[in-house]
């Protein structure tokens, strides 16, 4: 068993508020995209293949979509709102490609609550190292 100690939060249903926000940095070695290839079994070569990647529109190996995703459910359920979150849903629009060794920052922010079913919705998005939107979105948790 594996046991990845860090501080989570626990941000209450009630302490949330539209307009709270909360992210985090990351950025992705070309290991890691190997790694998340294997787990995923998505080896489509633009992840891959440095080779096939240089004949691309992008002309180097870009990080899986779903890796880059990632970032948002690690928000969520560490940071904004934390222990305690059910990940219902999450639509995304992927709007540049992501280059191993970027800086991703994740943010989510509220922009919706439901106080009978305990939901809430954030605006998802994360941005490059310039600055840049790379995916934007809408999330949708259950905090009890």
């Amino acid at each position: 068993m594996i046991i990845i100690t860090g501080k989570v939060k626990d941000v209450k249903f009630d302490d949330i508020h539209v307009g709270d926000k909360a992210s985090l940095t990351k950025s992705f070695n070309s290991n890691e995209v190997y790694e998340f290839a294997k787990i995923s079994l998505d080896c489509n070569p633009i992840h891959v293949d440095e080779e096939f990647a240089q004949s691309s529109m992008f002309k180097h190996r870009i990080v899986h979509g779903a890796l880059t995703n990632s970032l948002i459910s690690a928000v969520l359920g560490t940071e904004l709102p934390g222990i305690n979150t059910i990940y219902m849903s999450q639509s995304t629009k992927f709007l540049a490609p992501v280059m191993i060794d970027d800086t991703l920052t994740a943010t989510v922010e509220c922009i919706s609550k439901d106080d009978e079913k305990h939901r809430i919705v954030f605006r998802t998005f994360i941005t490059n190292q310039d600055g840049k939107v790379v995916v934007d979105g809408e999330a949708k948790v259950m905090k009890k």
